[in-house]
């Protein structure tokens, strides 16, 4: 208790005389026990008669907001919600804090009155409706006057604004908000009269409020990123591609850098590589037990291939690692060429792929064969030649492990007979195909039943029965208000039989091969989400929207 009062009275939150009345108060018992900064503020609040809110219920009005410098707002931590009359209501956790009020009313020449609310509701709110960086917009603004180069003019370069303290400050601020929100992409992209500014978090594209002034920076903030990693700021009409090494909170972060020439300038995408990711066991992907046992048969075998397929960004590279961390030991060499390297995977011999020095999967793939390897991991079949150097070094006695993008695990076969692979070499090599997707798993934090009618539906057409529930998130701080935190895998996986092998040969085409294979128990990616549906690890409209509606014999294919 003694230390939240300290805290609050170094904060301005609370006065000293206050602190005193406060303890003599609880001494006496005339007030319940105080434990939280809310619960002083509430105190404080009845007290001096002051309104309190926890800015739920009662909502900033942007237009008041804009007439105000978001430089003073933040770091005061005041926040103007509305008008009253001749009076604008003001948020404040520091009560005994005048400075803010008194620049305002300079500033404006208002009178304003304090409503109560706690730092932390103060913040997000500010963060919601000031943007990213905007106080040192607002700094850029009032010292300097920035100047951004004409975008037409293409041998202009704006150095000096890319090496500006707020333009560096801003760029960090960026990176930090990605980081603390779990995004794996951030994405920049501009427009006529905006500068958008996008993070991915759980495979869904979010768009982050930034300052609307930030337009007119637009090419510094470009220039700065292409100044970290290492790009030409003086080339403007071509796509160029870096990377940036960073060190957040003591993590090690690789950040995949794309630009790429727009109609309103140039775009950036930031692929964030957390390089100490604490990697994932089989165990921990949570397969149903058909898909586990297979897997484990497959890396007991001592040649062969398995592919991974999926989109990007749908985590095949975490499978195919979880696998590796099975098999990992001192009998056995394995090796891996890869792009990027995403997972540090101790007593691993990792090969960056490198097309600017020609080192290419096909080439690097080779030499690896000289270095007496027991397993193989080739990040990414991408053409005919690595399709076929994977077959030969499986058939050579090698395990060979790597990823196909393709829509399922069927679609494998035919895809590699199209990179001009033999069918009867795929028939030879291959032993398994696993497609997967990433599914949002249902935020614990909001997590209740869903009793809409089409989830109602769907678990009665899945059989799940009365004692089975389906439920959804409603949405809260700590997820965002999406409902979700967090993703899990979805699973098809496909071994390739004898009977799947002769279809092959017999240049099948795939839906005879998936007719075969979900007779023989292979689960469509669709049937593994209905898995986790009555698992209650996430939602009918989930699984809906990251799998595809399978059809056979015309029938479509839900459960």
């Amino acid at each position: 208790m003694q230390d939240l009062l300290q805290t609050m009275i170094e904060a301005k939150q609370l006065s000293a005389s206050d602190a005193k009345a406060l303890e003599l108060a609880l001494g006496r018992g005339e007030i319940p026990s105080l434990n939280t900064e809310v619960d002083v503020l509430r105190w404080l609040a009845e007290e001096y008669e002051i309104p309190y809110t926890d800015l739920v219920d009662i909502k900033p009005d942007p237009a008041l907001l804009s007439r105000f410098p978001a430089r003073v707002l933040l770091k005061h931590e005041i926040l103007p919600l509305q008008r009253d009359e001749d009076r604008i209501l003001v948020a404040t956790s520091r009560l005994f804090e005048s400075q803010g009020f008194d620049t305002l009313r300079l500033l404006t020449g208002e009178s304003f009155t304090p409503i109560l609310a706690p730092a932390e509701a103060i913040r997000r709110e500010m963060k919601k409706r000031l943007g990213v960086g905007a106080d040192t917009l607002d700094s850029i603004e009032e010292t300097k006057g920035l100047e951004v180069v004409d975008e037409r003019d293409e041998s202009d370069v704006d150095l000096e604004g890319a090496q500006d303290a707020s333009i560096i400050r801003f760029v960090n601020q960026i990176l930090a908000d990605a980081i603390a929100m779990r995004s794996t992409d951030v994405h920049l992209e501009p427009f006529e009269d905006e500068l958008q500014i996008r993070y991915r978090i759980d495979g869904i594209l979010h768009a982050v409020p930034v300052p609307q002034q930030v337009k007119r920076f637009q090419s510094a903030i470009v220039s700065r990123v292409k100044i970290l990693s290492n790009l030409d700021i003086a080339e403007k009409r071509l796509p160029q591609d870096g990377r940036i090494k960073i060190r957040h909170d003591k993590s090690e972060i690789d950040v995949r850098v794309s630009v790429i020439p727009m109609l309103h300038g140039e775009a950036v995408v930031l692929r964030l590589l957390h390089q100490d990711t604490a990697l994932r066991g089989l165990t921990e992907l949570q397969m149903g037990e058909r898909e586990n046992r297979i897997l484990r048969a497959v890396l007991g075998l001592p040649h062969g291939i398995m592919l991974v397929t999926g989109p990007t960004g749908s985590g095949k590279t975490t499978t195919l690692y979880a696998a590796l961390s099975e098999i990992n030991d001192m009998e056995r060499k394995i090796i891996t060429i890869e792009d990027p390297i995403e997972y540090h995977l101790k007593g691993v011999n990792q090969i960056q792929v490198s097309e600017k020095s020609g080192l290419t999967f096909a080439r690097g793939l080779r030499s690896i064969l000289r270095h007496d390897p027991d397993v193989l991991l080739v990040g990414e079949i991408r053409d005919g030649e690595t399709a076929q150097i994977a077959v030969q070094a499986s058939l050579t006695g090698h395990l060979v492990f790597s990823t196909l993008h393709t829509n399922d695990a069927p679609g494998s076969l035919t895809r590699l007979v199209d990179m001009g692979v033999e069918p009867y070499l795929i028939a030879s090599s291959l032993e398994a195909v696993l497609a997967q997707r990433l599914a949002r798993i249902i935020c614990p934090h909001c997590k209740r039943p869903d009793t809409s009618a089409p989830a109602q539906a769907y678990r009665r057409e899945l059989s799940m029965g009365n004692g089975r529930t389906v439920y959804c998130g409603a949405g809260c701080e700590a997820c965002r208000t999406t409902g979700f935190l967090g993703r899990r895998g979805v699973f098809e996986l496909m071994a390739i039989t004898e009977e799947i092998r002769e279809l092959l040969l017999a240049s099948t085409s795939t839906g005879p091969i998936r007719e075969t294979a979900r007779r023989q128990g292979m689960r469509t990616l669709r049937e593994d989400g209905w898995r986790l549906v009555g698992e209650g690890a996430t939602t009918v409209a989930e699984v809906l929207r990251v799998t595809k509606d399978e059809t056979i014999n015309g029938e479509a294919a839900i459960a």
